[in-house]
């Protein structure tokens, strides 16, 4: 199969044109450029309840020769030197050979960089297929979301380990197994799956025609769903799931969840989890999105910009709340601990880069939490036990989020410039259309 040409006379770009597929070295040491300044100025908040800071950069451990996680970019089979080896089940590799199983081309379709930068850098070309180590899975990619974090991370603003250049973009998709690791026996060629766990620490990103999955972070799809429903809605409820009921510690009758952005992605999802389990959801969104939100798990709806917000949040929540949950990045921490009750606890996922004023005295005394947290640091026991409630709703016809824009991997710059411009509802991406 002819490789790509993206570069030099023949290509867009000008250089050299390239004459095949684009291969790492084979010792697995990669190109790595470094992570531009992050912009001066204000960060704009996540919507979508992901907005993480800017850690730094943890020191660098590969040792020399060693294949970084997420899949090597291996050479065609084929040329292996005959031997006594059994045959491997089908679909299953031999880790000491490599190589792909029948049917699966040398070379696949993919959105990457070249280096970290601004969204017009992706190029859409052919890559050599990832073959999956032994405990990974090879996945033909169905649909792919784009998050806001995948923005960040393509960027530089959100640092993290990469497995090096060409850097495959994105974190979400659903698929089919093609073929598994000889570890990897929880999963079938044929089985429809799903992840929210690739593009960061270490490992190549989702919007490919085919990608590698370890088996920690690959989860089993209910019969039945569509991929570009299904793959909108991970992202935004793990993150919902993870606030309400491991960092807060769970909701349910007699709770009273005040969600702040409740018509974004995020807030659709904390709105309908918190409401499934029998807490009273109070949303705060504009007057225009008060159908969605109480379609989607509020009992009741108060427009942020009303000046008596504080009187109408006391009116639906006499008692106090619970918890208030923000996705918006606009929370004002007093009028927080003024409406949460006792013991009650602040959830945060986004917000702006300038300082908060906590009203340190009523805040304790009223022994209150503030909790902030991002889906990119949750451990990956965590992330599964989120997919199986994840899953068990969708399989139920339950959680829904809109969904803005559906493109061909093509426009994969597209995508990331619409996210990057705060669309309304997710951004999926199509491999194969």
């Amino acid at each position: 199969m002819t490789g790509r040409s993206l570069l030099g006379p023949g290509g867009e770009d000008g250089g050299p044109a390239a004459s095949g597929p684009v291969r790492p070295d084979p010792r697995g040491e990669y190109r790595q450029e470094p992570y531009p300044p992050d912009p001066p100025g204000d960060d704009p908040p996540d919507p979508s309840g992901d907005d993480p800071p800017d850690p730094p950069d943890p020191p660098g451990n590969d040792a020399p020769g060693e294949d970084p996680p997420g899949g090597d970019l291996l050479d065609p089979p084929g040329d292996d030197p005959p031997g006594d080896d059994p045959p491997d089940p089908p679909g299953h590799l031999d880790a000491r050979r490599g190589g792909h199983p029948n049917g699966v081309p040398v070379t696949m379709r993919a959105a990457y960089v070249d280096r970290l930068g601004p969204a017009e850098d992706i190029r859409v070309g052919e890559l050599v297929v990832p073959a999956p180590a032994p405990d990974e899975v090879l996945v033909r990619v169905e649909a792919v979301a784009v998050n806001p974090v995948d923005t960040y991370i393509r960027s530089g603003r959100y640092r993290t380990p990469l497995p090096g250049f060409p850097f495959v973009v994105g974190r979400d998709l659903v698929g089919v197994v093609e073929a598994c690791g000889v570890a990897a026996d929880a999963f079938a060629p044929g089985q429809r799956v799903w992840t929210n766990g690739l593009g960061y620490a270490g490992r190549q990103g989702a919007a490919a025609e085919y990608a590698v999955v370890p088996v920690d972070r690959l989860y089993p799809l209910p019969d039945g769903l569509d991929p570009v429903r299904s793959v909108a809605v991970f992202h935004p409820a793990v993150t919902a799931y993870l606030g309400l009921f491991r960092h807060v510690g769970g909701v349910g009758p007699g709770d009273t969840v005040v969600v702040g952005g409740a018509a974004g992605n995020v807030g659709s999802c904390v709105s309908q989890l918190a409401a499934f389990a029998g807490a009273r959801v109070v949303a705060l969104a504009r007057t225009e999105d008060a159908t969605w939100c109480r379609n989607h798990g509020a009992a009741a709806v108060v427009d942020y910009r009303v000046e008596d917000l504080h009187d109408r949040l006391a009116a639906e929540a006499p008692g106090g709340a619970t918890v208030w949950f923000d996705t918006s990045g606009r929370i004002d921490l007093e009028l927080a601990v003024e409406v949460l009750a006792d013991r009650g606890a602040a959830v945060l996922v986004a917000g702006r880069p300038e300082p908060s004023a906590l009203p340190v005295q009523p805040f304790y005394l009223k022994s209150q939490r503030l909790l902030g947290f991002v889906i990119t640091t949750a451990p990956a026991a965590e992330l599964a036990d989120a997919a199986r409630v994840v899953g068990a709703h969708l399989a139920e016809g339950r959680l829904d989020v809109r969904i803005g824009e559906v493109l061909p991997l093509d426009q994969a710059a597209r995508a990331h410039q619409l996210v990057e411009h705060r669309v309304r509802g997710r951004v999926i991406l199509v491999p194969r259309t």
